[in-house]
């Protein structure tokens, strides 16, 4: 019932007109001697006319003014009715191509469980905290991980917010997300992976596709997927730069969107370069991918052909398995291939400003970002050391 003219504020007559000496008092009179109250109309797509009535003139306009706010923004249609599962369905499809793949799949699933716990039939109107905060206490029961559960109120709340806006299905303030508070938990500090542990990894690394690996993930900062999709074409050896962009899918290339959906570019080492010019040499001519062999690319193809292909399916099998292979060998304590860009982050922070390091990070929220330089390395706590004995040489001394 969408509005199409301006909504109106009138006095509503509640009384015949009054006579004076048997005739009818004249109109200008009316407002004082007549009894009244106010009424706020407008007209809908329908053809209908719809009003609310008022004991006074101010309390009228203030609802007339939110109202025709509300037709503004276009949110003055009455809720449509949906059921959770009509939504889901429509937010798979609607979403598309509007949203990178790995967040999607994150939405859908949430919603499925969502919908698994309180049933499909029920009206998104009708969805209520109380039914948010049921669901939440059982995925706490259920998954192990607080920090899962976080995320299925974070990704939870900002589905339905699209079920408000721009979607209408929900009023201003109907949210059953908007409420629930994350759990709190202890965050894990962030593991540094410090110039001995790369170099140990580096020498345990036998493999020629390893070693640049490792420099790319630990010099550049990329994300391991970013590695895995990088091309000849994304790599600029003489300038040394590499380019984290987005790829359409052609014969020879997987379709794929950098997290956030943001390209960047961002610099190589010495050591990068070098590595990336012996894989260059002994690799095969005209293939696209640094990081992804011909054999594995052509096996990737007939998946795609054949449908059973999708953008998170692991480009490189077995990636971590090998990885701690190597980690184990190197005598390096337990860290993953995402630490090394945390590390990597960890060391722009030292020297870099903020927003720098957020850019060649890829972080959209620059909050991401500053917990980097919050960070402690071991030789900080050298650092720390040696204030100390110099505060306590000194008061000794006194």
């Amino acid at each position: 019932m969408a509005i199409v003219e301006k909504v109106g504020v009138y006095r509503k007559w509640l009384e015949p007109v009054p006579e004076k000496n048997g005739n009818p008092i004249p109109k200008s009179e009316w407002p004082k001697k007549r009894r009244h109250c106010w009424i706020v109309r407008w007209c809908g797509t329908d053809r209908k006319k719809y009003g609310k009535l008022f004991k006074t003139r101010k309390e009228a306009e203030k609802y007339a003014l939110d109202l025709q706010k509300q037709v503004n923004l276009g949110r003055a249609d009455k809720p449509e009715k949906i059921t959770l599962q009509e939504f889901r369905l429509e937010h798979e499809q609607v979403m598309k191509g509007q949203r990178a793949d790995a967040t999607l799949d994150d939405q859908n699933r949430a919603l499925r469980f969502f919908e698994n716990f309180i049933g499909g039939s029920l009206l998104l109107s009708k969805i209520k905290p109380r039914h948010a905060e049921a669901f939440i206490a059982h995925r706490l029961s259920t998954v192990p991980s607080v920090s899962t559960v976080n995320k299925d109120i974070r990704t939870l709340r900002r589905i339905f917010n699209l079920a408000i806006e721009p979607r209408g299905y929900l009023a201003e303030g109907q949210n059953p997300f908007t409420k629930i508070k994350k759990r709190k938990i202890t965050e894990r500090p962030i593991r540094y992976v410090n110039l001995q542990e790369y170099g140990a990894l580096m020498d345990a690394a036998t493999k020629l596709w390893w070693k640049a690996f490792l420099s790319v993930a630990y010099g550049s900062g990329l994300r391991r997927n970013e590695i895995l999709h990088l091309t000849w074409a994304d790599v600029d050896l003489e300038q040394h730069r590499i380019k984290v962009q987005a790829k359409r899918a052609t014969a020879e290339i997987l379709a794929w969107e950098p997290k956030n959906r943001k390209n960047r570019v961002v610099p190589m080492s010495d050591e990068t370069a070098r590595l990336l010019v012996d894989m260059q040499v002994d690799g095969p001519e005209l293939h696209p991918y640094v990081f992804v062999s011909p054999e594995r690319l052509d096996r990737i193809k007939k998946r795609r052909k054949i449908g059973k292909w999708h953008a998170r399916s692991e480009v490189v099998n077995n990636l971590r398995e090998r990885f701690n292979t190597i980690r184990r060998h190197a005598n390096v304590a337990e860290c993953t291939m995402h630490d090394l860009r945390r590390s990597a982050i960890t060391n722009w922070a030292r020297q870099l400003p903020i927003q720098v390091v957020q850019t060649l990070a890829g972080h959209t929220d620059i909050k991401t970002t500053r917990k980097y330089y919050l960070a402690v390395r071991p030789e900080d706590f050298d650092s720390a050391s040696e204030v100390l004995n110099l505060v306590l040489s000194k008061t000794q001394s006194d």
